[in-house]
């Protein structure tokens, strides 16, 4: 199955900004996060949406993507990650062609991904840890070739060791020959008769292995990190496969996060906001003195530079945003209302009364009152 364009799954266009691309892999990773959306195909959305995002936020994958797309720029022509070439066409009628695979050659492993939820701070700072995963590893009794020590796998008497055997046929365009794996050897091209009484046979033992990992400081949500070798072993003298580790970030009580910047809500009473006030603002780098100007409104944002968090990729500093809120009070006092209504009264803002019917204020307005 051929992969989604990049910009598609993001659902933009190509050439969208930095800030586009961010925008819009924050709203769709919220909404297909596991953790939130339990839809069926909400956790191949979440890593869909993750792999589109950490090609298009890296400047140097962006520029390859933009122009090859998910084909390799050395697969050359004929040739694609989800297509096939002349050779493969050669192959599918005449059973063989120039790229035939040797089952005996060197094969990487499989990758494997593993789902880490740290907290908000560990995102911002990084930290050193240590995860457990179950994996496969190459058997210390054989050493990986699945055979009792003090022997050794004998060669497919079938196939000559090759993995793969011609079977011939006879077609109205003349004698065809199709190769196909080896059933006696599985493609191997070996024969255990003495398995190894560890793996029985296998070469490989199911553990669970404790591995150091250095999370980087500026890690966002759903964003992948690749730890080389860590993944299933490879066969025949192959290297391992990767570990990618997927971020998973808790929310924070207080602070919501927007790529590198950290917002805040301040909460300030109508006198400080009136006359203004100086206090202290929590950030993750501790407490900061902000000066709050008299007459400010709800909804001013003042910027903290440089107190937001570290970009990931080495981009500098993120900023703090402390954005104004003017709470009203709930439960006055007689002394307090009576002084709220002579500010009203000096200010020319007289307030309506609470309980005057409609009727009631068409009466006033009429009397002049």
């Amino acid at each position: 199955m051929s992969k989604r364009d990049y910009y598609e799954v993001l659902g933009l266009t190509k050439g969208a900004s930095k800030e586009e691309i961010k925008k819009a892999y924050r709203k769709l990773s919220k909404q297909y996060h596991p953790d939130i959306n339990k839809e069926a195909n909400a956790v191949d959305k979440f890593k869909e949406i993750s792999e589109a995002y950490e090609v298009l936020s890296d400047d140097q994958k962006k520029a390859q993507y933009d122009q090859f797309g998910h084909t390799s720029p050395n697969q050359g022509f004929g040739g694609g990650a989800d297509g096939f070439g002349f050779d493969d066409i050669f192959s599918s009628f005449f059973g063989g062609g120039s790229r035939r695979r040797d089952p005996n050659a060197p094969r990487k492993g499989e990758d494997l991904q593993y789902s880490m939820t740290i907290d908000f701070e560990e995102a911002v700072f990084g930290k050193e840890t240590e995860i457990e995963i179950p994996k496969e590893e190459t058997c210390e009794t054989c050493h990986g070739n699945g055979a009792k020590p003090g022997t050794t796998p004998d060669k497919c008497s079938h196939c000559q060791g090759t993995g793969q055997i011609n079977v011939t046929q006879d077609t109205p365009f003349g004698r065809m020959v199709n190769r196909r794996a080896c059933h006696h050897c599985s493609g191997s091209g070996k024969i255990i008769k003495d398995k190894c009484n560890t793996c029985h046979g296998q070469g490989t033992v199911s553990k669970r292995k404790k591995i150091k990992v250095s999370i980087p400081a500026g890690v966002d949500d759903g964003q992948q990190l690749r730890v080389t070798g860590q993944g299933e072993p490879g066969t025949n003298g192959g290297p391992s496969g990767d570990l990618y580790i997927v971020f998973r970030v808790r929310a924070h009580e207080r602070f919501e996060r927007d790529g590198d910047d950290i917002y805040f809500e301040l909460r300030l009473t109508f006198p400080q906001a009136s006359l203004g006030d100086e206090i202290e603002v929590p950030t993750v780098h501790g407490k900061v003195k902000l000066k709050i100007p008299a007459g400010t409104q709800s909804g001013t944002t003042f910027r903290l530079k440089g107190k937001g968090v570290k970009n990931v990729h080495g981009y500098g500093m993120g900023d703090q945003h402390v954005v104004v809120k003017i709470v009203t009070p709930t439960k006055l006092t007689e002394k307090q209302k009576q002084l709220l209504r002579d500010f009203a009264e000096i200010s020319g803002d007289i307030p309506e009364e609470q309980g005057s019917s409609l009727f009631d204020k068409i009466k006033r307005t009429i009397k002049g009152d």
